[in-house]
């Protein structure tokens, strides 16, 4: 599945903001949604790759996409 086709149920603004603050925000975005559902998050902290990844493996949800263009990344989080 393409993060083209994939719906997502959140978006969370989190350009400008620098580690932990994207990752603080997206677990308390997270919190809200259902199993399956999906938050969309957009940051442009050049740390936030490797820290989507392991927010994902210490948190069981799943990175479904991370994308990058023009300095802004965009993440796909799948609730657990």
């Amino acid at each position: 599945m393409s993060p083209e086709t994939v719906r997502s149920n959140a978006q969370l603004d989190a350009r400008g903001l620098f580690c932990p603050m994207p990752i603080l925000r997206a677990s308390q975005a997270m919190q809200p949604l259902h199993s399956g559902e999906v938050l969309e998050v957009l940051a442009t902290d050049p740390a936030a790759p490797p820290d989507f990844v392991a927010f994902a493996k210490q948190t069981g949800h799943h990175l479904l996409s991370s994308t990058e263009e023009g300095g802004v990344y965009k993440f796909l989080i799948r609730h657990k």
